[in-house]
């Protein structure tokens, strides 16, 4: 055949069986180990991109995953439409729901079996007559059932060769509870009456009088904990991309033959003419061809004040008509239209960003190796030295048990679930664990101006009056014609109006004059309200002072709007999108942090400077498209910054996913609120300050309690391995070291949001 076709392709694999990130790492190095294939897998997100020679089969990359021991297959093609607001993800999200709710009903009879067991062990006064059959009675459904995620993939990493935190954990509850077994049937720990006292000493013994049950059922309700909650946080990495896809409008009234009908917006053809009503939303990228009106455009270009479109005029999908009745032309549909393509961005940026590697994982590449070995040279070791079966045995079984990390999986959990908590509270949100290691390094914090350092709405600011003129007369008279108006800035108007004057009178006579103003007889006079090309239409024009503060507004990159009355012009008045009270305090709390401030937005650079100024932030970049501002973030990434994002529009979607730390403002549109790391609940810029602080104290909480619960496994392990290990002493160790990790998490409680 002689087509001629690219060097490489490019696919997307689900990928499927992964516990931790060290999975993610090995699978990427299996599959770039592949001649002429380079890979990235993200275990957030659960997918591998891979790039690959055209004379390769994708068969062949899933084999070589399923090789790994993971599941791999092409994700279900999506339907162009789509992108339209049909949905996606369908099954993907219902076996992640299925996979949550396993996990939740492991971990419930995990809770409720395992607590009763740890009881009786740790108080003596519980131990009756039979108390350990009645432990192994509730044990054994938790370290079967319960923790046969665990069993199931140190299995496969051990046909691989491979040992990761699960197989430390499927080693040791499992020899805790294959030893309690034999002490219970075979040695001594069966007979009625026995108990377990509470002594803390140091002394060697053959174990046959030992049960370990509550450290095998008490570390696998502990690990399934810290995995539920991750998972959790997990099952949201792909929200961003349905947020956006259920923008669109869900239904168009289209023209045919003259009448009117409405289809699902998937059926929406190229070259269908379709009616967009007031309020309704532009079904899909077009051009106008009847009708005049305001196009509310904010969430998806961050242009903050409305862009006029008439015949001729190209709308994008998903905008909102905000004044008359638009006949519109569908030019690009499904996959080709401007959403799709952010969408694209924001699944582009998701996967690119490499999956934070989880310290426990980190360190249990090199610990959990040691451990089995140091627990097989603890039994050869005594074996040698002819201590006996049972004590070499019961030494290295110790050795196994006590470097079961119980407070380890508590240490993220914890802290995550405080500190979430109270973020909660101050109105800030945490997404998970991969979030708070960005938190730390970011130095360059980039902020939109729209809805985030601005309230986002249309405000009048001032109003300039003519010599002999009142300021309570113009906004009577201007107000109530704007009133009657349903363009966002008459809103703007109207509204400031009667805030300061009360209410206002109603006008007669109202005339919308299209891309001009408005019009109309109020209290007996003939008002005038708009462009000053609407009053030189009727031979008037701005006096000196009042032209003056029309090119002042319009310098200062506002909207000035002329008002007359009588024949002659009487006001200007000022209409902008006004900066938050708060957001000049929180660019000084954001630079107190060490981050430097940039003003990125896609409103004009007049506007952006004049915002910039009044809130204190040097550097500006304005008038870039959806696209451009993800480019900004990778430009500043490639200059070695690390960057933050804090966003509120679907056009920061894409370049909060691509950020090393995403903010964003809970005000905001879903599709952004769904790409951040974090969600700034309250809409105020100051809790992006608090945000960083409480989010960079919960890693430094987490550490520490890695810190701890690992100091403890080192510390206990060369006593384990003595074979002077009490299992008094072990319980009585993990759960300090389990009761510290949790009170250090609760210090978050007290964290407070700056005053």
């Amino acid at each position: 055949m002689a087509t001629t076709v690219p060097d490489t392709a490019e696919v997307e694999l689900a990928i499927g069986g992964m516990t931790c990130a060290s999975c993610a790492a090995r699978i990427e190095k299996k599959l770039n180990r592949m001649e002429g294939v380079t890979a990235t897998v993200n275990y957030a997100t659960e997918k591998a991109k891979v790039t690959f020679r055209q004379d390769l089969d994708v068969a062949d990359l899933i084999a070589t995953v399923e090789a790994t021991g993971y599941t791999a297959r092409k994700p279900e093609p999506e339907p162009a439409a789509v992108v339209a607001g049909s949905g996606g993800g369908g099954p993907d999200r219902g076996t992640e729901g299925d996979e949550l709710l396993a996990l939740r009903q492991r971990l419930v009879t995990a809770v409720v079996l395992a607590v009763p067991v740890i009881a009786m062990a740790m108080v003596p006064a519980w131990q009756f007559e039979y108390w350990q059959w009645l432990s192994l009675t509730l044990a054994a459904p938790v370290v079967t059932y319960a923790a046969w995620p665990f069993h199931r993939a140190a299995f496969t990493n051990a046909r691989h060769g491979a040992a990761t935190m699960d197989t430390l954990i499927s080693v040791g509850t499992s020899a805790a509870f294959l030893w309690s077994l034999w002490a219970l049937f075979f040695g001594t720990a069966g007979t009625p009456g026995m108990t377990h006292p509470f002594e803390l000493t140091i002394a060697r013994s053959d174990g046959t009088g030992n049960i370990y049950l509550e450290a095998a059922a008490g570390v696998t309700a502990f690990i399934l904990a810290g995995r539920y909650f991750e998972a959790r946080s997990k099952r949201k990495a792909g929200a961003a991309l349905r947020a956006l896809l259920q923008l669109g409008a869900k239904d168009v009234t289209v023209l045919r033959d003259g009448r009117e009908e409405q289809i699902p917006v998937r059926e929406l053809k190229v070259g269908d003419r379709f009616l967009v009503r007031p309020g309704e939303k532009i079904a899909t990228d077009g051009t106008v061809v009847e009708g005049t009106s305001a196009i509310d455009a904010s969430m998806l270009t961050g242009e903050s004040v409305p862009v006029e479109a008439g015949a001729g005029d190209a709308v994008t999908g998903a905008t909102v008509n905000a004044g008359g009745r638009l006949v519109v032309e569908a030019t690009r549909v499904g996959a080709d239209t401007q959403l799709a393509r952010m969408a694209k961005l924001v699944e582009d940026a998701q996967n690119g960003k490499a999956a934070a590697q989880r310290l426990a994982d980190k360190i249990s590449g090199v610990f959990v190796p040691v451990v089995i070995a140091l627990a097989l040279g603890t039994l050869g070791f005594w074996l040698g030295n002819g201590a006996g079966l049972t004590a070499a045995f019961t030494a290295a079984v110790a050795v196994l048990i006590i470097a079961c990390p119980c407070a380890l999986g508590l240490a993220t959990p914890t802290a995550l679930m405080v500190g979430t908590g109270r973020g909660a509270q101050l109105g800030i949100l945490i997404k998970g664990p991969e979030v708070l290691e960005s938190t730390r390094r970011v130095d360059t914090i980039v902020l939109d101006k729209t809805g985030t350092v601005t309230t986002g709405r249309m405000t009048l600011l001032a109003v300039h009056t003519a010599e002999g003129t009142a300021e309570d007369e113009v906004l009577r008279l201007a107000g109530a014609l704007e009133h009657a108006s349903e363009h966002p800035i008459a809103q703007a108007v109207a509204a400031g109006a009667a805030e300061r004057v009360g209410a206002l009178p109603t006008p007669e006579d109202f005339a919308n004059v299209p891309g001009l103003g408005v019009q109309g007889v109020v209290e007996g006079r003939a008002v005038l309200v708009g462009r000053t090309k609407l009053l030189a239409e009727w031979a008037m024009e701005l006096p000196a002072e009042l032209a003056r503060a029309k090119a002042d507004a319009e310098a200062a990159g506002r909207t000035a709007i002329a008002v007359a009355w009588d024949g002659e012009a009487r006001a200007v008045l000022e209409v902008a999108d006004a900066v938050k009270d708060t957001s000049a305090e929180a660019i000084t709390r954001l630079r107190g942090l060490g981050l430097t401030p940039i003003l990125l937005t896609g409103d004009n650079k007049a506007v952006a400077e004049a915002v910039a100024a009044e809130v204190g932030i040097d550097e500006v970049i304005a008038e870039v498209m959806p696209q451009d501002k993800v480019d900004v973030v990778k430009r500043l990434q490639g200059e070695g910054r690390s960057v933050a994002m804090v966003g509120d529009g679907v056009n920061d979607a894409a370049a909060l996913a691509q950020a090393d730390l995403g903010l964003a403002m809970g005000t905001g549109t879903d599709a952004a609120i769904e790409a951040g790391d974090l969600t700034l609940v309250r809409g105020d810029l100051r809790a992006a300050a608090d945000a960083i602080r409480l989010a960079r104290k919960t890693l430094g909480t987490i550490k520490s309690n890695l810190f701890w619960a690992f100091a403890y496994n080192v510390a206990a392990l060369p006593l384990a391995a003595a074979g002077l290990l009490n299992p008094m002493i072990a319980g009585a160790a993990m759960a300090f070291s389990s009761a510290f990790v949790v009170g250090n998490s609760l210090r978050l409680r007290g964290f407070k949001a700056a005053s």
